[in-house]
């Protein structure tokens, strides 16, 4: 599974893309424009790792933020729905976790949450425990399963 597939299958689908990360930094993003002619189906990506920024640029709610935090599905889920709102895209994807290193006994390091939105669709949300296994390993684990998720919803 390669960012490749995301982009022929969006293609295929006549669907745009648009992507809401923090923890990634943009790494999906940059992953899927890594791929000459990517500009007909990816739209944009925001890069939200700050709380204002999620607020600001996705529309993330105070209240949401301040009753499950940062690193939760509700975030994710409005993250995605945001991105939508914000873009001309009919499907976007949203990050947001700790990589590490640090976490605690309630959000612990390696976990990460994902939200899925398409237009005309129920917000889809999931969370993996990718563990304590270092920054870098993290991140991209989280990349790879965010474009897993994209083509998944493309099948």
């Amino acid at each position: 599974m390669t960012a490749a597939h995301v982009l022929e299958a969006a293609r295929a689908h006549g669907l745009m893309i648009a992507t809401a990360e923090s923890c990634t930094g943009g790494m999906v993003a940059a992953a899927l424009t890594d791929i000459a002619g990517s500009s007909d189906v990816f739209e944009r990506g925001f890069v939200t790792y700050s709380n204002a920024a999620k607020q600001d640029m996705l529309g993330v709610h105070t209240e949401t933020l301040a009753q499950f935090g940062a690193v939760s599905e509700e975030v994710a889920r409005e993250m995605a729905q945001g991105a939508l709102a914000h873009s001309a895209a009919q499907l976007a994807i949203s990050i947001t976790g700790i990589a590490g290193p640090g976490g605690s006994e309630f959000k612990p390091e390696g976990r990460v949450c994902f939200g899925l939105a398409r237009a005309g669709h129920a917000t889809q949300s999931e969370t993996q425990e990718f563990g304590p296994r270092g920054r870098d390993w993290v991140r991209k684990a989280a990349r790879d399963h965010a474009l897993f998720m994209l083509l998944s919803a493309l099948s």
